[in-house]
């Protein structure tokens, strides 16, 4: 039979375990205080330092956001500007849009600039100015800041409005990286070429430019019409699938097809 624990031996349990609480406590107590002590030293070494980094982090943060919110308005402000001046162009008050989109180009950035001078070139070029529409179309194609498609678009009229005037040979290098199948652009800059090699007296090259322009799928139906008519004139022939021209030809003009000619 099992003897019963002794009063005894109850009360020194009960001491011990006092004294544990106790000591667990006490233990507490001095990690919080070394806690505490390092706390201190660590803000009494680094914390101008800390201060200063967050400082600098909100007024950066403060800076990016005042920064963001005049971009913002300044591109609302252009925009605005910008739909006024097409406002004046829809009215045919060609000259008040014309000072309007002087302003903007002066001082907008970005494409509201470049599209404000594409306009204010295509008015110059409505009132019969083709050299001051070359030139502004020339400045866009100088803009490393502006689009590269905008870029290529205006180098393409730049040369359109002052074809006669310019060296063939000039022509061809400067749009010798459009005037290639899978341009976005190789149907307007691929006819300004082979026109250019009519100026020069080759003939071949420029049927053969002609014949390529008229077999892009890529190209407008009606650039295309027009490359292969001139490429027949020059004795290339552009037409692979008589039917299928045919076809073309009669969705543009809104009729009906018209069958193939029987051999």
């Amino acid at each position: 039979m099992a003897l019963k624990p002794t009063s005894n031996s109850s009360g020194t349990d009960k001491k011990a375990e006092i004294k544990a609480a106790q000591d667990e406590v006490l233990l507490r107590e001095i990690d919080d205080a070394v806690r505490q002590d390092q706390y201190a030293d660590f803000a009494k070494h680094y914390g101008k330092l800390l201060i200063g980094v967050v400082a600098a982090g909100l007024l950066a943060l403060a800076g990016y956001l005042f920064w963001d919110s005049q971009q913002e308005a300044a591109k609302e402000k252009d925009s605005e500007a910008l739909v006024a001046a097409l406002d004046q162009l829809e009215a045919g008050n060609l000259e008040t849009a014309s000072d309007q989109l002087d302003e903007l180009i002066a001082s907008g950035n970005g494409a509201a600039k470049t599209n404000a001078q594409m306009l204010k070139a295509g008015i110059a070029l409505e009132q019969g100015r083709n050299a001051e529409a070359a030139e502004i179309f020339e400045a866009i194609v100088s803009d490393e800041n502006a689009a590269q498609a905008l870029r290529d678009l205006a180098l393409v009229r730049a040369i359109t409005a002052t074809f006669d005037s310019r060296k063939p040979e000039d022509i061809i290098a400067r749009l010798q990286t459009m005037a290639t199948p899978g341009h976005a652009f190789f149907g307007s800059a691929g006819e300004l070429t082979a026109f250019a090699y009519l100026k020069q007296n080759k003939p071949e090259e420029a049927g053969a430019l002609f014949a390529q322009i008229a077999k892009d799928k890529d190209v407008p139906e009606s650039l295309r019409s027009r490359a292969r008519q001139r490429a027949g004139v020059l004795g290339v022939d552009a037409i692979e699938d008589v039917e299928e021209v045919l076809d073309e030809l009669a969705e543009v003009e809104g009729a009906q097809p018209v069958p193939a000619p029987q051999n």
